[in-house]
């Protein structure tokens, strides 16, 4: 048994499909194979069911698999080991982003982070809070940057900072004429929001106590979903109605734009943003340099909040 017959292990687990495992693995679809029948041949077992598609392990193969994550995992610890000796930060690291956050966040801190740490390569996506957990459960993540708490047992939870929520109004709205806004203001016909797998839209129904039941009545014969904050934008100021915006969001907004932008009366209804690792996470240097780039690159009205009156994710 040797370890990167257990890579091929995990990597078949992971992607269900042998020719995908092999790509990723960097190897040919039959070199994959031939090591893993060999392990099957030494352990005496069938690992994975292959008349199925897609392939799945055996019950015993679930087993076993759960165990080689831990012995691989533990046999990065010594790389990690040597790594650490070295003054300088080198290597890949590979971070999640809702996109809720990833617009307005990744711009303030990854310029100087790449500068600073020249030798680290940061490979970055946009998924979705669950995508996220998926794949740091599987090791295709590293960390994730992400709102919390979630309460998943798998991962650990480092908080970074609390950013509060904003209304933005159409200019017309009555909402307009306020200085700030409470959320009993909010009507469920007014309100625009995100598809279902965000979790800015459940926070945003949290705020609004309205369950999941949201509508537009001043305009029925127009429905539309989006995944995106800013199309959510663009419909409040040529259609009607409101939507929630992530604090950050509002920043970089024309001043014209920021007329529009209501705060909420005290206390502030308020998201935690963490990064998120698996609880045997490794790369332990690299994601403390994270965590001390993002939050110095913060706005100091963000960077001092307190934690108050956060807004659940489901």
């Amino acid at each position: 048994m040797t370890l990167v017959q257990l890579e091929y292990l995990i990597a078949v687990d992971t992607y269900r499909h042998f020719a995908t495992a092999a790509e990723n693995c960097f190897v040919t679809q039959p070199t994959l194979s031939m090591q893993l029948q060999k392990l099957e041949e030494e352990l005496g077992v069938q690992l994975f069911d292959r008349s199925r598609v897609p392939v799945r392990p055996t019950e015993v193969g679930k087993e076993i698999i759960a165990q080689a994550r831990v012995v691989l995992s533990e046999s990065k610890k010594i790389q990690e080991l040597v790594q650490n000796q070295k003054k300088e930060l080198s290597g890949e690291l590979r971070i999640g982003v809702i996109p809720t956050l990833a617009p307005y966040l990744m711009p303030l801190f990854i310029t100087s982070f790449l500068e600073k740490y020249p030798q680290v390569r940061v490979v970055a996506q946009e998924l979705l809070t669950n995508e996220i957990v998926e794949k740091l459960n599987h090791e295709l993540l590293d960390v994730g940057l992400l709102v919390t708490p979630l309460e998943n047992k798998s991962i650990k939870e480092l908080p970074l900072f609390y950013e509060a929520f904003m209304v933005y109004v159409n200019p017309k709205h009555a909402l307009v004429k306020q200085k700030d806004v409470s959320p009993t203001e909010l009507l469920p016909d007014d309100l625009w929001v995100l598809n279902e797998g965000h979790c800015f839209r459940s926070q945003v129904l949290n705020i609004c106590n309205r369950g999941g039941k949201i509508g537009n009545s001043e305009s029925n014969n127009f429905d539309y979903k989006s995944g995106s904050l800013e199309t959510l934008k663009r419909i409040v100021e040529t259609q009607h109605g409101i939507t929630l915006l992530p604090e950050l969001s509002v920043l970089e907004m024309t001043e014209d734009k920021k007329q529009l932008v209501r705060p909420f009366r005290e206390p502030q209804p308020l998201r935690e943003v963490s990064l998120v690792v698996h609880k045997s996470f490794l790369k332990k240097k690299l994601i403390e340099a994270l965590q001390k780039e993002i939050v110095a690159a913060l706005p100091e009205s963000i960077r001092t909040r307190k934690k108050q009156q956060v807004i659940g994710v489901s």
